[in-house]
């Protein structure tokens, strides 16, 4: 199979810039998420690799094969639309064949056989689409984007209109599914649970630009920013305004009038002055014990959240943030006065112009 690139692409509409230097690269079975905020150019970019569009800059490359003036049907490339766009007047089984049937390939039947089966959809193939759920309307794209083995396969936020319950499952069956050809699948996302849960790599688009590509877990632990930390976790980061310096235990930082110890020995490079200070609501412990570390606030609102309880707590300098513990862990309701805490190597240091993550020397490191 082929592997996908792209190399410093450009796109604009206009005044409206929606790829600025994108440069990406897919290998053969391989799943990247490309997530970002609404508006941050990523269908546009599936569109481009697909033929609709044609980049303004900057080069499209299939198994090192320039694909940018090649037109769609000669790309080698599947894609399945987040609206489904299924033919309104043909069956589900025509609706697959579709692709199949263009190029005059052989054993269409018992191609959509298998792969109907794959997606456990065999029952309403004889359906037309206004016949369909959404949850059939997506499985039929997905199989008619899936059934020509495509060297590429782009995924246009495929499970945004399938009910949550549908949207669970498809998290759990899609990346076996995608693995079990060799297409370098770059799949678009809204949500940052989809692109963790599916994805081998996520590369993250913000106003058209690629601001950090990662593996899912290095992407929520070590944000190469404080947007997109703020894209990853929910409740969202905390954020708190301090000035690092170097004690007689290390480095420590003052939030809300109280001394913090932070897992590193000296003054990370680029922290000289005022920093972002960023605590997951994971991270946050709430107790009704004082001592080191411990910052003072009062709870002001408790919300029970699935398995979970989030928690807004308030420091007595009106600064805010959120805690999510399980609710036997809490011990403690609304207007009660607690401790908050955080392990020294959860917390994260952002410049405070920039807004880009601070390395710290982390004492685990050096030893």
């Amino acid at each position: 199979m082929a592997r996908l690139e792209l190399k410093s692409v450009d796109k604009s509409f206009g005044a409206a810039s929606c790829a600025k230097g994108v440069s990406l690269a897919v290998e053969p079975g391989e799943i990247v998420a490309v997530f970002g905020p609404s508006g941050s150019g990523k269908t546009v970019l599936l569109r481009m690799i697909a033929g609709m569009f044609e980049p303004d800059a900057g080069d499209i490359l299939v198994g090192g094969r320039s694909i940018v003036d090649a037109p769609p049907e000669q790309r080698g490339i599947g894609m399945a639309f987040q609206n489904f766009a299924l033919f309104p007047h043909m069956t589900a089984r025509d609706n697959i064949a579709s692709g199949l049937r263009a190029r005059g390939a052989a054993d269409v039947t018992a191609k959509v056989a298998a792969m109907s089966r794959l997606l456990k959809i065999e029952h309403v193939l004889g359906h037309k689409p206004r016949e369909l759920s959404n949850g059939q309307k997506q499985r039929t794209a997905l199989a008619r984007a899936l059934i020509g083995n495509p060297e590429v396969l782009l995924l246009d936020d495929p499970l945004r209109n399938v009910d949550a319950k549908l949207r669970y499952e498809m998290r759990l069956e899609l990346p076996t599914l995608l693995r079990r050809g060799s297409a370098a699948v770059l799949y678009v996302t809204q949500d940052y649970r989809e692109a963790m849960a599916i994805a081998d790599r996520i590369a993250v688009l913000i106003n058209g630009r690629l601001v950090q590509v990662a593996r899912p877990e290095e992407i929520y632990a070590r944000p190469a920013s404080v947007a997109v930390a703020r894209l990853f976790g929910d409740p969202s980061i905390n954020l708190s305004e301090v000035t690092p310096t170097v004690g007689q235990g290390g480095l420590i930082a003052t939030v809300a009038g109280t001394q913090v110890r932070l897992d590193a020995d000296e003054l990370p490079s680029g922290a000289r002055g005022r920093c972002w200070l960023g605590v997951r609501p994971d991270d946050v412990l709430v107790t009704r014990h004082g001592g080191e570390d411990a910052i003072p606030a009062r709870i002001v609102a408790v919300t029970p959240l699935h398995e979970r309880a989030v928690v807004l707590l308030r420091f007595a300098d009106g600064g805010e943030w959120l805690a999510a513990l399980a609710p036997e862990a809490l011990g403690a309701g609304a207007d009660e006065d607690v401790f908050v805490r955080f392990a020294p190597d959860a917390a994260l240091l952002f410049d405070h112009a920039s807004g880009e993550r601070i390395g710290l020397p982390s004492r685990r490191q050096a030893a």
